[in-house]
């Protein structure tokens, strides 16, 4: 029998605190017969670790993961799908119109992915770590932020403007499926009664979170960005719904079309090259 440790790694943004919360805390049944060692890290930095094989269970980027499922498979639990919401392009009032620099949280994200559609005149991109994204705009650092996470939510309060919700982008292209922006996923080479049991846990802890948002609640804004309550219920709302406990044919279909628009734009990318 296996006696090392699980490898389970997630983002600190409150959608996946809220779904993991439970399992972490030891308060939903142990379907695994190992035990299991967390970790959480940039969502970006994530993708990077899951192109090494560094972790059994990993969150990515929808556009990441589908990259890798040479090794990885991508779970029907645990995934943040915006329905009309999503990644937003912040400037400040005095940015150009015409956009030249803008900070992305990485060159694998799901977000970076869909600006690079909405922009298809191009721009340069500067990669960084997301909660430093504010910061760069205000600092004219750069002529625009892309942000995700719960400070998408907030970037106002930074005397920031919206430029563009990718969010609504998608929607307004006429896509039915919902924007797929995380998925969860484990390594092809683990058993498949051990894939079943992380994904059994994943909903139990889903509904654990939801009937005792009381009991996960002090986990979820030690790791979060933003602290304020209304902020990090407001992204949980938004992205922790009947398509985290299972995608479904619906997220199925959001990431197909997911994988034709990184298609179509590197496509265009090349051509112009």
């Amino acid at each position: 029998m296996n006696t090392e440790p699980l490898t389970v790694a997630i983002s600190p943004c409150p959608n996946d605190s809220f779904i993991f919360a439970a399992w972490v805390l030891g308060r939903v049944q142990e379907h695994l017969s190992r035990p299991v060692r967390f970790a959480w890290a940039d969502v970006e930095e994530l993708n990077q670790s899951a192109a090494r094989g560094e972790y059994d269970v990993v969150k990515l980027s929808s556009a990441a993961a589908l990259t890798l499922t040479d090794s990885y498979e991508i779970l029907p639990a645990g995934a943040a799908f915006g329905k009309g919401a999503g990644p937003k392009l912040i400037t400040r009032p005095d940015s150009p119109k015409e956009l030249k620099t803008i900070a992305v949280p990485g060159l694998g994200t799901t977000a970076f992915t869909v600006l690079c559609a909405a922009l298809p005149n191009g721009f340069t991109p500067v990669p960084m770590l997301f909660s430093d994204i504010v910061k760069a705009v205000q600092d004219k650092k750069v002529d625009a932020g892309l942000v995700i996470h719960e400070t998408a939510l907030v970037y106002a309060r930074y005397g920031l403007e919206l430029r563009m919700d990718l969010g609504a982008w998608w929607k307004e292209q006429g896509e039915v499926a919902p924007i797929p922006l995380g998925v969860i996923a484990a390594k092809k080479s683990l058993p498949q009664e051990e894939r079943d049991a992380v994904i059994t846990t994943i909903r139990e802890s889903i509904r654990f979170a939801q009937d005792h948002r009381e009991d996960v609640w002090p986990l979820i804004t030690t790791l979060a960005q933003e602290l304020d309550d209304e902020t990090l219920e407001r992204h949980i709302v938004a992205y922790v719904d009947e398509l985290s406990y299972d995608m479904g044919q619906a997220g199925r279909s959001a990431l197909k079309r997911l994988s034709e628009l990184a298609s179509r734009t590197a496509a265009a990318h090349a051509a112009d090259a």
